[in-house]
């Protein structure tokens, strides 16, 4: 009878411990970075002694909040008890909340893992009723945008302000940095912020200009620009006032954005641009001019290539002079004296070319042709330099003055060159015959050398191949130096590098233990280590890091992070190869 008895009750304590649940709760898996995100660990028994997780990647702006409910329905009774957390995330990625737990009737209970995406911030709408969102009406962060419809390499602005009224603002942080692809760009500097006073939505607001950007697009079609957004605390008034009658102040944090932008990029017309268009879009100036044009034997000169004026400077390339073989001109040095505004880059390129003429006589430089794209009169536009004739007043004569470019480069006879000899006869002073030589004998006796050697190596080879337990070792020895060696390859890839590190890990381990994949338990693995006088604290940092590996996959990790991920493996396989008995 007593055993039918404790039958009974062992299966009723499994059935009671079967109808735990608790599991985590949220508002959403996808969220805006300028989202909040509500958490509720609920469980249906009144566990003890709570353990909520770090929330890695998120901040907690309000909670815990704790809330029990129990009702009775048809003499049946539910019982609910809730921890809630509100969060805001801290950048942009994928992120993994881990398991809360709770204990009930001496038993630890856990939730599952929480896979979280935060996406760039978006426009939400505001709940009048939501008391974390009140001031949020008076706080705005706006790109204004000087052109919408520009031309490829027309200058475009924008400016960020932050608006705000009736409230004090302190710690701008920005939580994502806006992104401009397929724009080339160029910050203007800010030296102080300041408050101003302006008008915003028909009311008035004081605005700080927080950013300013000079932006070339580089390909047509609709661009787009990724917000900036800021995290502002915020201090907002009270109904509450001190003692001596003055409102009282409550602080909070906001996340405000700027929202993302659209341009609509026009192509350049095809319909008369000229073959040597380079990309140059603005209004310029453009010559061609020497440093002098009379050279005795030996001198040079510059021949400076320049274009003035505003556009994008930056973002094309200066014609290259043409002229005869006769003149040896050398690679040119570029200059650039730019400044940028909000109107765009404005200033001077040019490319200095050095010419030394080769032999005497009149030479022209061709006229060079620059184009552009103007974007005033909206056609392209060409300017022409003037031919430049360069007169080498002496020095050696082509031998034949009449000749053409093709021919320039002969030379007459000249005095100093007679000495040299184009053709020799050479022949050894002392012949040695090869028969009966050092080199026949070794030649010779190599191949009786070898044989020994030959057998020494077959027969090491054989008992290499007959030693299966060594080859194992060896192989995984090989796999985990293949593995280390892949994950520091992958150390910019976070899923793929903590894939390597796992299996190096692993692969070490089997040779050093002599075991099997299915023997790779975490028991058998920490009862072999501490057999084979491995500190404790290795074995724990061994365990700890391979399986942090698989959550490291989708958790987010910073490159320092990663880094010390891998220098840490590193560090413990050392430990292991030292302590292993």
């Amino acid at each position: 009878m007593k055993k039918y008895i404790a039958v009974i009750v062992l299966l009723v304590s499994n059935l009671l411990s079967a109808q735990v649940q608790f599991e985590a709760r949220v508002s959403k898996t996808t969220l805006g970075l300028n989202e909040r995100l509500r958490i509720d660990f609920m469980m249906n028994v009144d566990g003890d002694n709570f353990v909520p997780p770090s929330f890695e990647g998120f901040r907690i702006i309000a909670g815990p909040s704790q809330q029990v409910s129990q009702s009775w329905v048809n003499g049946r009774s539910s019982f609910e008890k809730a921890y809630s957390y509100f969060l805001v995330p801290n950048q942009k990625g994928t992120f993994v909340i881990k398991q809360a737990a709770i204990e009930y009737n001496g038993q630890i209970y856990k939730t599952a893992p929480v896979r979280i995406i935060v996406t760039a911030a978006t426009e939400q709408l505001k709940d009048p009723n939501d008391s974390q969102m009140s001031g949020d009406e008076n706080l705005y962060l706006v790109a204004d945008v000087s052109k919408t419809n520009p031309y490829i390499n027309e200058p475009i602005t924008v400016v960020y302000k932050l608006y705000f009224a009736n409230i004090g603002i302190s710690n701008l942080g920005e939580s994502s940095k806006p992104k401009y692809n397929d724009f080339w760009s160029q910050n203007i500097e800010i030296k102080q912020l300041a408050a101003e006073e302006g008008i915003f939505k028909g009311q008035n607001f004081r605005f700080i200009v927080l950013k300013k950007v000079v932006l070339y697009p580089q390909k047509s079609g609709r661009l787009k620009i990724e917000p900036l957004s800021l995290s502002v605390d915020v201090q907002l008034p009270t109904n509450r006032r001190d003692v001596f009658g003055r409102m009282m102040l409550t602080e909070t944090t906001k996340r405000v954005s700027a929202g993302a932008k659209t341009i609509t990029v026009k192509p350049l017309p095809e319909a008369g641009k000229p073959e040597n268009f380079s990309g140059a879009v603005g209004n310029f100036d453009f010559k061609v001019i020497p440093s002098k044009t009379n050279l005795k034997n030996g001198e040079s000169l510059n021949l400076v290539v320049s274009v003035t004026g505003k556009g994008n400077l930056k973002l094309f390339s200066l014609p290259k002079p043409v002229v005869p073989n006769a003149l040896e001109m050398y690679d040119a040095i570029h200059s650039e004296d730019i400044s940028t505004s909000l109107m765009g880059m404005s200033g001077k390129i040019s490319d200095s070319y050095t010419i030394i003429p080769q032999y005497k006589g009149n030479y022209p430089v061709k006229p060079l042709q620059f184009s552009y794209f103007d974007l005033g009169s909206g056609t392209y536009k060409t300017v022409s330099s003037p031919e430049i004739m360069i007169n080498a007043l002496d020095g050696p004569t082509p031998a034949d003055s009449s000749a053409t470019d093709g021919n320039k480069n002969k030379i007459s006879n000249v005095e100093e060159f007679k000495s040299i000899k184009l053709k020799s006869s050479l022949f050894a002073i002392e012949k040695k015959d090869f028969f009966g030589s050092n080199l026949f004998i070794g030649l010779l006796l190599l191949p009786f050398l070898l044989v020994p050697l030959i057998i020494v190596f077959k027969k090491k080879k054989e008992a290499i191949d007959g030693d299966i337990t060594g080859n194992r070792i060896r192989m995984n020895n090989k796999l985990a130096k293949k593995y280390l060696s892949e994950a520091k390859k992958q150390i910019n890839n976070k899923e793929l590098f903590y894939i390597a590190l796992e299996k190096a890990m692993h692969n070490f381990l089997k040779a050093k233990l002599h075991i099997e994949t299915s023997e790779m338990s975490k028991d058998n693995i920490q009862d072999l280590l501490l057999s084979r006088n491995v500190k404790p604290e290795v074995v724990n940092d061994f365990i700890t890091l391979t399986e942090n590996c698989e959550v490291a996959r989708y958790a987010p990790s910073s490159s320092v992070a990663i880094q010390q991920d891998f220098d840490k493996a590193v560090f413990i396989i050392s430990e292991l190869e030292k302590q292993m008995a």
